[in-house]
């Protein structure tokens, strides 16, 4: 693994998108263009951030940040991918994380936002690519792009910096009328079922959901955080047809952040 400080580093540039907010069963309420750009200051011992969001019909807001150490709550993949947020749970407070792909000339981020009484308030998808790219965006996710067999590789990393894991995932999801099936396997087995409807993936017995996104993206997360239960929050990425990348912010039953997850995974059927 890299320093978390040049993991950073891969993020350099000025990306060139969109803040969307969405509500929590996906639908779309605002669309802010933004360019964010990362310089490297001092032989890129320094970074600088700026945020520039231009609302319709709004003044242009800037924010600048610069700084030369990263805080506890974020972790960072060599590829540059990362995630941001909430280190504890804790009832009767606000709650929330980022969580941000990138692949070559693009990236993804999706903010996901619980209120003091852990429901789940908003979304916002930030799709971006380089200033000067020409990669297009991906349609918008279907349930059916996500049919068939994946076979993943899978990186975990902890906030204590304990050495990462690395090991082989496999994921096979089926549909029947408006079920979703899905079997997931990482040394041991998680078998799910979800109700599709419209854009929204409902899964049985728990209050879990996934949002089907513009650019190939997906959010999961519980609607509500049920005290004294782990939990996570993922974002996916269906980057090609058969490519497809997901971060996963996992929580324990204490509510503690223990760990981030990144895999990339092919379909293979």
């Amino acid at each position: 693994m890299k320093s978390q400080w040049d993991c950073l580093l891969a993020n350099l540039g000025a990306w060139e998108g969109s803040f969307t907010r969405l509500s929590p069963s996906g639908k779309v309420l605002e669309d802010v263009p933004s360019i964010v750009s990362f310089t490297g200051l001092n032989d890129n011992q320094t970074m600088r951030q700026i945020v520039r969001l231009s609302p319709p019909n709004q003044p242009v807001s800037e924010k600048v940040l610069e700084y030369s150490s990263l805080g506890r709550n974020i972790l960072l993949f060599d590829n540059g991918a990362f995630s941001q947020g909430t280190i504890q749970f804790a009832p009767f407070s606000e709650f929330g994380a980022e969580l941000g792909l990138i692949w070559n000339d693009r990236r993804l981020r999706l903010v996901q936002l619980f209120d003091k009484q852990a429901k789940l308030t908003g979304l916002t998808l930030i799709r971006e690519k380089l200033s000067g790219s020409e990669t297009p965006e991906r349609p918008p996710l279907q349930a059916d792009d996500l049919i068939g067999e994946w076979s993943g590789e899978a990186t975990t990393i902890y906030p204590d910096y304990r050495s990462p894991d690395s090991y082989t995932t496999t994921l096979k999801i089926q549909r029947e009328g408006d079920r979703l099936h899905q079997e997931l396997n990482f040394g041991r087995s998680i078998v799910t079922t979800a109700q599709i409807e419209g854009s929204v993936l409902k899964f049985d017995s728990s209050n879990v959901q996934v949002l089907l996104l513009p650019d190939g993206a997906s959010s999961n997360c519980p609607t509500e955080i049920q005290p004294r239960k782990p939990f996570v929050l993922e974002v996916g990425w269906l980057i090609q047809p058969d490519l497809r990348q997901r971060l996963i912010r996992t929580y324990s039953d204490k509510g503690e952040w223990v760990s981030l997850t990144l895999v990339t995974e092919r379909r293979i059927k």
